[in-house]
């Protein structure tokens, strides 16, 4: 008969009070009994501490939990019974020593953990019941309700709630609205949570749209967005205790069950997370793994996101290992073994290895295929950029190629090359590589290095500008410091801002202007004729006005407006 929460300090008397409390059973269709209320006033006034005790359908005593004079500390009770539309099958009922109603941690707790039902017994000074409070869930089908209904306060001797009815009632209630709700994504509903310090305040709503988009790619439904703006983040759950009940009230009161961080979270902090919030909890990098891997189609796609994923993991996989179970014993094999986590982590090292040298073993054929393009002395030409600045449709434009194009993040992730005729017998090859984007994470960037191989074969950079995104100059930053990382930044290139019918002329030109680019627009093949002239000339054109613009700086002429 195990006693929870906080036992430390409990007398051998208050210690057998609260062990009785196991001996009872009530039905399903009783709040409490005489029996049960009794010997919880009479616990909790010999402690001077909140008890409480977890009930389940059957009546028995499954828990029996201690707090202090303010609030419990619920064990982990796991996700039993906890699918959508489903409570918990069980039902807390607890003391509260000052009379005060339900509180917030009470309504925290109810949402959470998905119960059937919490009850709160206000004790007199004397130390008997003097009334009542209670609530539970309640389906929403707007943002704004509340996913609780409260009753009370009812005096002890009027209590007539039947919790089989209530139960019996609002799951068939839970279920007729999960019905009738549409779920517009395939993986569900999320919450999006971006946390900074005052000094990145500005780029909030910069981050938000991307991380918005990167979950609509995913197949994610975004419900809403939270932001906090901290001194500092917290080094444990990124966000405050209050901010995380605030989200597990509107994930309820939304029906979202995934918690998506704008940031990189390290393994503590989202166990940390998700056992506050009882939510799927995932950051910035594994939901761009996860398009990785719905996007990847050719074989070195599909190696390079295996790559990735397993050394993101690789770190991860230092959860605790309950069992300690030991392993390889026998001849050759005497001693402590391995446990099952340095098994884990062996064999994803064994899978990284094995991942390396088949990449590897891909590189030298690319190589190959590379060296025989070379020999037909046609000009190589990569289009590098910001993912979904439009560098397939601008690809397929030039080509009349029929390369998969959407208006997602990460839409296309294998190179693809295509034949382009300047006139007059003069080809080049066309390569499409994959996007960039922001904080890129370092095991994508290591595992599709080798994609970009491509470009660093290439006679010029076509480095391609959504013109109409509001943060196209930070995505030129974020694309030069890539290709500065990738030791591409001596190669010629030509900026195109992409997109500039979404703009007024004079201010797409003054654009182009600013950074001796061209303005285009790739689902036009009108405006695409001055970017062919420039692709001419600076192929083409004689050996001195050739190494001219191979010198061609990326930064803008003039200081921005």
């Amino acid at each position: 008969m195990e006693l929870h929460g906080n036992t430390a300090g409990l007398g051998p008397s208050e210690r057998k009070a609260l062990e009785r409390l196991y001996r009872r059973r009530v039905p399903f269709s009783q709040l409490t009994t005489p029996e049960l209320t009794r010997g919880l006033c009479e616990a909790s006034q010999l402690s001077r501490r909140q008890v409480g005790v977890l009930l389940n359908r059957s009546g028995d005593v499954e828990y029996v939990v201690v707090g202090d004079a303010a609030k419990l500390f619920l064990p982990d009770i796991g996700r039993a019974r906890a699918g959508s539309g489903r409570f918990r099958g069980l039902r807390l009922l607890h003391t509260h020593l000052r009379s005060e109603p339900l509180t917030r941690d009470d309504l925290v707790d109810l949402t959470r953990l998905r119960l059937d039902l919490i009850a709160a017994i206000c004790l007199s000074p004397e130390g008997e019941a003097r009334s009542v409070y209670y609530a539970h869930c309640v389906p929403t089908t707007a943002g704004g309700e509340l996913p609780y209904r409260s009753f009370g306060p009812i005096p002890y001797a009027k209590l007539d709630a039947d919790p089989a009815e209530i139960v019996r009632s609002l799951e068939e209630e839970f279920a007729r609205v999960a019905r009738t709700r549409t779920v517009k994504a395939k993986d569900g509903r999320a919450i999006l949570l971006h946390v900074c310090d005052k000094a990145h305040a500005a780029q909030v709503p910069t981050s938000l749209h991307e991380l918005s988009e990167l979950a609509r790619t995913a197949g994610v439904e975004v419900a809403d967005s939270v932001v906090q703006v901290r001194p500092q983040v917290d080094p444990k759950t990124i966000v405050g205790r209050g901010k995380l009940e605030d989200i597990i009230i509107r994930a309820m009161q939304l029906d979202a069950d995934l918690l998506i961080v704008d940031r990189n979270l390290n393994a503590a902090q989202a166990a940390a997370i998700a056992k506050l919030t009882d939510m799927r909890v995932i950051d910035r990098t594994q939901l761009i793994l996860d398009i990785f891997a719905q996007h990847a189609q050719s074989q070195d796609g599909k190696l390079e996101v295996e790559l990735a994923q397993t050394r993101y993991l690789l770190p991860r996989l230092g959860t605790r290992d309950d069992a300690l179970s030991r392993l390889t014993g026998g001849i050759g094999g005497r001693g402590p073994g391995e446990t099952k986590l340095e098994i884990g982590k062996r064999r994803a090292r064994e899978r990284i290895s094995y991942l390396e040298d088949r990449l590897a073993e891909l590189e030298k054929r690319r190589k190959q295929q590379r060296h025989r393009r070379s020999e037909s002395s046609e000009p190589l030409l990569a289009i590098v950029g910001y993912t979904n600045a439009g560098k397939s449709t601008l690809l397929n434009a030039l080509t009349g190629s029929d390369v998969l194009v959407e208006n997602k993040l990460f839409a296309t992730l294998d190179t693809r090359s295509r034949k382009l005729r300047l006139g007059e017998g003069q080809g080049v090859v066309l390569t499409d590589t994959v996007g960039f984007i922001r904080d890129l994470p370092r095991e994508l960037f290591s595992a599709f290095k080798a994609t970009f191989e491509e470009a660093a074969e290439a006679d010029l950079l076509l480095h391609v500008v959504d013109a109409a995104d509001p943060a196209c100059e930070d995505h030129i930053q974020t694309t030069e410091s890539l290709l500065r990382e990738l030791e591409l930044m001596g190669l010629p290139r030509i900026v195109v801002f992409n997109k500039a019918d979404q703009l007024p002329a004079e201010q797409a030109e003054h654009l182009a202007a600013r950074y001796q680019g061209v303005a285009i627009s790739a689902t036009q093949p009108a405006t695409l004729g001055a970017l062919l002239s420039r692709l001419r000339t600076q192929l083409f054109a004689a050996a001195t006005s050739s190494e001219a613009t191979t010198q061609q700086p990326l930064a803008p002429t003039s200081p921005p407006a």
